[in-house]
């Protein structure tokens, strides 16, 4: 059986799933492991799974065309073959190399702990060793501080993947933006992950998507279009190009767009990409945000958030209509008089722009952090990069 995929469990440890191709797999029953032109080693198999309603169901034996589960194996790795003694081992699979990577820190923003049920360094590595168990292409290092890891995963949906399961299980953590992962070729050039993208659009909005790519030194490999007016648009762009582009050809293309992607390989570096153009509304103050503060601030830009929000200082709580950051109190009440006034009652606010966790982690730039916990996710400017910002916080204190 050549081993495709790991699971892992707390009581049985790392499980290996694959389709047995010849023979027959008993529990208890001592195999050999190994690869092609490798050393194989001994093992023994403790306990045999099959799938049955998506749930796995303890067998004695399994034959040639199964797919099962097999336990007791604690070393084995996907692409070993788990064989009897004597046979040849299977043609091997390998796991593709992380392209992108993405700070995970413990939650230094002002509100840290209060939603989270895990929220220390210790819990966050412990959470990361065990993912490392089961999804191989995920690698973790140490960041520059002891409250920082480094993961490095195929793409940002990947690691975006992680971060939603581990905030659903209780943590409490701060991420940074993805960055794309370099390398250098036996001639000592810079080389960069390439992404095929294939773009379905309405024939009308098929300018925005050609123009929005070859900005993001996108490469046109195809252009066509079908008798029902849909356009596929298929290009080679960066890696780095595609981070942030999403959210960008659904708002060109009023949500008619489908992208997709797959990685095509690593190429030549592109040069400079430019990704945002607008800077970020940022709270100067904590407190509740209010309707009075809130519609003077909406004419700077788009709103993220509704009255009756608690903000702290550094959060970001709207997207600027100019380039560069701008601070806004949104948390500012209305000055109290003697005179009676019903212009509270008569505001009218625009809808704010509702960002889910993929949305946060395409928008934010080098000096913003999404805060992630069980029940929010909020966008903050980075206290280490923001100096005027870490005075302010420092004199709050």
């Amino acid at each position: 059986m050549l081993v495709t995929n790991l699971d892992y469990d707390e009581f049985k440890g790392r499980i290996a799933l694959g389709r047995v191709n010849a023979g027959t797999i008993n529990k208890s029953q001592n195999i050999k492991l190994g690869i092609p032109g490798g050393e194989s080693r001994n093992g023994k198999i403790g306990e045999v799974f099959v799938y049955k309603n998506f749930q796995k169901e303890i067998v004695d034996e399994v034959s040639a065309g199964d797919i099962c589960a097999v336990a007791g194996l604690d070393d084995v790795m996907i692409g070993e073959t788990i064989m009897a003694d004597g046979a040849e081992p299977l043609p091997t699979i390998t796991v593709e190399e992380p392209t992108v990577r993405m700070t995970f820190s413990v939650n230094g923003a002002p509100f840290a702990g209060k939603e989270g049920k895990f929220v220390t360094s210790r819990n966050i590595k412990d959470r990361l060793d065990r993912e490392l168990e089961r999804n191989l292409a995920l690698k973790v290092e140490p960041g520059e501080t002891a409250d920082t890891f480094i993961v490095c995963g195929r793409g940002a949906l990947h690691i975006t993947i992680l971060i939603e399961t581990m905030r659903r299980e209780g943590f409490e953590f701060c991420i940074g933006p993805p960055q794309v992962i370099f390398k250098e070729s036996d001639e000592g050039k810079k080389l960069e992950p390439y992404e095929e993208a294939i773009v379905e659009v309405p024939e009308e909005y098929n300018g925005a998507v050609v123009e929005l790519l070859a900005n993001r030194k996108g490469e046109m490999l195809d252009l066509f279009t079908n008798d029902k007016g849909m356009t596929t648009v298929k290009y080679k762009v960066p890696t780095r190009g595609l981070l942030g582009v999403r959210n960008a050809i659904l708002t060109a293309t009023r949500g008619t767009a489908v992208l997709n992607t797959i990685f095509d390989g690593y190429y030549g570096f592109a040069g400079e990409i430019s990704q945002r153009d607008q800077g970020s509304l940022v709270a100067s103050e904590t407190g509740a945000a209010t309707s009075y503060a809130l519609f003077s601030s909406q004419d700077r830009g788009i709103m993220f958030i509704k009255p009756g929000v608690e903000v702290y200082a550094g959060m970001v709580v709207g997207i600027h209509q100019r380039s560069g950051d701008l601070s806004v109190n949104v948390a500012k009440r209305k000055a109290a008089t003697n005179v009676r006034s019903n212009k509270d009652a008569t505001v009218v606010l625009n809808e704010p722009k509702s960002l889910s966790l993929d949305d946060c982690v395409e928008y934010i730039g080098e000096d913003e952090l999404v805060e992630v916990t069980p029940l929010s996710v909020r966008i903050l400017k980075n206290p280490k990069m923001d100096k005027k910002l870490q005075k302010q916080l420092s004199h709050k204190k």
